[in-house]
């Protein structure tokens, strides 16, 4: 039986989907959210192999206590799943200052404080997963999400390293990439201004939030779906580093990757000949 660590549990999202999953499975979980009240029927029908617990995850504090509240009461956290964040819209030139470091602190370095909390007891047990939250906005760049999108590439980059210092420890990462999936992620664009001050942005800003709002409850992915696909994934014999989520996803992702090595096979020569003559 593992104890997972969930962070992001709001109803109806990943986060939740994932702690089903988990506990489908025979496991227990910590499921941490920043309005704890909205799960305390759900985690009353599990009974005590839930323990719900308040985290904002730019609060290295609390991300302290909650670590060690689960440990406490499960005896160890053997999978992480660093779920909490959120994607605000807007130009690269005209979004403000403080929602740039509100997107960097909520979805990179709150993902960074979390993981260096449980690391020393997945380090002590030789073992455990983590399992970071991208998006296939963390390598595919998104119009008008250029700071999401900055962000998720950050975290795929620190996974990556991650990965190879905690290998040899016992210790397993996955990188995951949804698309589009049914969660509340879209639900606050109708009621959201759109915070522009460039004139020359804001047609292209309203673009985007018309298509959000018309896309609310119609995106393809289906969150337990997803989660259990991770399940999986984290199952076989050979897991792999990154998981794409969803066929639009995929395509997107796959597209992408194709045209980067048209490109990089286009210019060899000119990257070849940048070194010193022999």
């Amino acid at each position: 039986m593992r104890t997972w660590f969930i962070t992001g549990g709001t109803p109806g999202g990943f986060g939740m989907a994932y702690a089903n999953a988990a506990l489908d499975a025979g496991d227990r979980v910590a499921l941490t959210a920043r309005r704890p009240h909205e799960l305390a029927e759900w985690a009353r029908r599990q009974g005590d192999r839930v323990l719900v617990l308040p985290l904002d995850v730019t609060d290295e504090k609390q991300i302290r206590q909650a670590v060690e509240e689960a440990e406490t009461r499960f005896g160890g956290i053997d999978v992480l799943v660093n779920n909490a964040g959120r994607g605000w819209y807007g130009s690269v030139e005209g979004t403000a200052d403080e929602v740039v470091r509100r997107t960097f602190d909520l979805n990179f370095f709150g993902t960074v404080a979390v993981i260096r909390a449980v690391l020393p007891g997945m380090r002590a047990r030789g073992s455990g997963w983590i399992v970071n939250m991208s998006s296939v906005a963390g390598l595919v760049g998104v119009t008008g999400f250029g700071y999401y999108s900055a962000a998720k590439f950050a975290l795929e980059g620190l996974g990556e390293s991650l990965r190879s210092e905690v290998e040899p420890l016992g210790i397993k990462v996955l990188t995951v990439e949804p698309g589009a999936f049914r969660t509340n992620a879209y639900a606050g664009f109708e009621d959201e201004p759109i915070g522009e001050a460039i004139p020359d942005y804001q047609p292209m800003l309203a673009a985007i939030r018309a298509a959000f709002v018309e896309d609310n409850g119609k995106q393809p992915g289906d969150p337990d779906r997803g989660a259990r696909a991770v399940l999986a994934a984290m199952s076989t014999d050979n897991p792999p580093q990154r998981l794409v989520l969803g066929n639009a996803g995929y395509d997107a992702v796959a597209g992408k990757l194709d045209s980067m090595l048209t490109e990089l096979r286009a210019h060899e020569s000119l990257s070849r000949g940048a070194d010193f003559r022999r």
